[in-house]
């Protein structure tokens, strides 16, 4: 079985493509909803992050209170090294095990979504990478109609590499800037492509 990291820039389209993987009966993992997991009531994580950042982080019902820790992690590169190296690890393990997983189900291909994919090192871990990206200006129209602020926004995008040089690293590229069926076209050339390297066995 092959797996595929799937990556890209914040708001650029990777939750898209997600749904059109699933679409076309291609597992997918999101770290994000692993990162969710990690962190729920009663995980070893959140009482990491407790330690680590204050009993603030923590609401009263025992979850995880996002909204600071975002506030405190987004604003000094140095805290979010430190929630990092908490949390990725943990993370890894999981979609680790959900590959296992897919290849015991006799999946030809897995995808794993990891928007700090290059950043973390785990580009080593793939068969191979595909990035979406879009222009800047559409990347803040998509984040600004989340509800976040300039600041929130630009806080989001320096924590991650640019673009262009992710685009640099990838095996595969997808451009969401026009619109769903020609994002949808371009993955299917991709998964074409992909699924020609696992019939030679490459």
């Amino acid at each position: 079985m092959k797996v595929f990291g799937l990556t890209g820039g914040i708001g650029m389209g990777k939750s898209t493509c997600a749904q059109l993987l699933r679409a076309r009966g291609i597992p997918v993992v999101d770290t994000d909803d692993l990162a969710r997991t990690v962190v729920e009531p009663g995980q070893p994580a959140l009482g990491e992050i407790r330690a680590a950042f204050g009993a603030q982080m923590i609401d009263k019902d025992g979850h995880l209170n996002r909204d600071e820790l975002a506030r405190s992690v987004f604003s000094d590169p140095a805290a979010r090294k430190r929630l990092e190296s908490i949390l990725h690890p943990r993370i890894r393990d999981l979609w680790w095990a959900q590959a296992k997983e897919w290849e015991a189900q006799a999946h030809p291909l897995g995808v794993v979504v990891i928007p700090l994919l290059f950043e973390t090192g785990a580009e080593s871990e793939m068969d191979a990478t595909v990035c979406l990206a879009c222009s800047e200006a559409t990347q803040h129209e998509r984040l600004a109609a989340r509800g976040w602020s300039g600041e929130q926004i630009d806080q989001r995008i320096r924590a991650q590499w640019p673009i262009e040089q992710k685009l640099a690293k990838s095996d595969y590229v997808i451009w969401t800037e026009i619109g769903l069926d020609v994002h949808a076209d371009q993955l299917d050339q991709i998964l074409r492509a992909i699924k020609s390297r696992v019939a030679a066995g490459q």
